[in-house]
C-alpha cells in the first residue's frame, strides 16, 4: 500500500518522465499533455501544481490541480494520495474532470470536505477517430478571423452556458473566457459556419499534442438544429485536424446527448473510454 505522503509537488526536472507517462494514453490524457508541453511544470506558468505518486525515475500516477483536478492513472492508493492533498489544500477547481472510476473515487473522499457539487455529469463518452470523415464535409466551415470575434463571442458564450450551466461572464465578468476565444482564433483554432453575420456552426481544437487533439465546444445555432450542421461541420473540422495538428482527433460528450453521439458516429468517431465531471 502507497503512503497518503507519497504524493508530492513536481517541477519540470520531471518533465519528461511527466510526458512518458501522459503519452502512454494520448487520447486520455491530451489536455494535461498539451499544457505540460506548452508551459512546462512551473506552477506559475502551467496555471496550478501537477501531482505525482512514485519517486524520480518510477512515477506512476499524476494529478493536475489547476482550473480543473485531474487525475492520470490513478488507482485506489493514488486516488487516495491525491484527495488527502486537495482536501488539505481546499478546493481551487471548478471542476474535477478524466477516467470515471479515479474520478468518482476521488469525489467519494472529497466531498465530506467540500460539500455538494452544482453537478455531475456521471458518464461522458470519449470517441476518437484517425480516419477521413465518412461524411461530405461543409464547404461553409472555415477558420475563424480576429475580424470575426466580435460574431464568434457571444455563440461561444451560448454554447458555454448551455452546457456547463453557468455563464462564462461569471467571477471575473468574462475576461479570462474572452481572452480563451481570442487566442484559440489567434493560432487558428476556431472553426465555423458564418452566415450573414450569425454563428451557425462552430467548434474549436482546444488541445493539441503530437500525438492527438481535441475537439470542443461544438455548437448549432437552435434555429438551424436538425438540419445536418453538425455533422458537416464536424466533418470538416475533423478532416482540417487530421491535417494540420494531430493523427488522432477525440472529444467527449454526455452521455444523454444522443443526437450528438450518433452524429458524432456519422463522421466517423468510436467511443474508447468514458470520462466523469464534477463541476461546482
Amino acid at each position: 500500500m502507497l503512503r497518503t505522503s507519497a504524493s508530492r509537488v513536481l517541477d519540470d526536472n520531471d518533465r519528461e518522465e511527466v510526458l512518458a507517462l501522459l503519452d502512454a494514453d494520448p487520447v486520455a490524457n491530451v489536455f494535461v499533455a498539451s499544457r505540460v508541453r506548452t508551459v512546462g511544470l512551473n506552477p506559475a506558468r502551467l496555471g496550478g501544481q501537477m501531482w505525482g505518486v512514485g519517486p524520480r525515475g518510477g512515477l506512476v500516477s499524476l494529478c493536475y490541480a489547476g482550473a480543473n483536478l485531474v487525475p492520470i492513472n490513478a488507482g485506489r492508493e493514488a486516488v487516495q494520495a491525491f484527495a488527502d492533498r486537495a482536501r488539505k489544500q481546499g478546493r481551487r477547481c471548478s471542476s474535477i474532470v478524466g477516467p470515471a472510476t479515479a474520478v468518482e473515487q476521488l469525489w467519494e473522499r472529497l466531498e465530506p470536505h467540500w460539500g455538494s457539487a452544482r453537478a455531475i455529469r456521471w458518464a461522458q463518452p470519449v470517441m476518437v477517430t484517425d480516419s477521413a470523415p465518412a461524411v461530405e464535409p461543409d464547404p461553409l466551415v472555415r477558420r475563424v478571423k480576429p475580424e470575426d470575434f466580435g460574431v464568434l463571442l457571444p455563440a461561444c458564450v451560448a454554447m458555454f452556458t448551455e452546457e456547463v450551466g453557468v455563464s462564462p461572464d461569471n467571477g471575473d465578468g468574462g475576461a479570462l473566457y474572452r481572452s480563451r476565444v481570442a487566442e484559440l482564433i489567434r493560432i487558428g483554432r476556431s472553426y465555423a459556419r458564418i452566415e450573414d453575420g450569425q454563428v451557425v456552426f462552430k467548434a474549436e481544437i482546444g488541445a493539441v499534442t503530437p500525438q492527438a487533439c481535441q475537439i470542443q465546444g461544438v455548437w448549432v445555432h437552435p434555429d438551424f438544429r436538425g438540419r445536418g450542421h453538425a455533422v458537416s461541420g464536424m466533418a470538416t473540422v475533423v478532416e482540417q485536424a487530421l491535417k494540420y495538428f494531430a493523427p488522432l482527433v477525440t472529444l467527449y460528450v454526455n452521455d444523454y446527448n444522443l443526437s450528438a453521439r450518433a452524429a458524432y458516429r456519422r463522421v466517423g468517431f468510436r467511443e474508447v473510454d468514458t470520462f466523469m465531471s464534477v463541476l461546482f
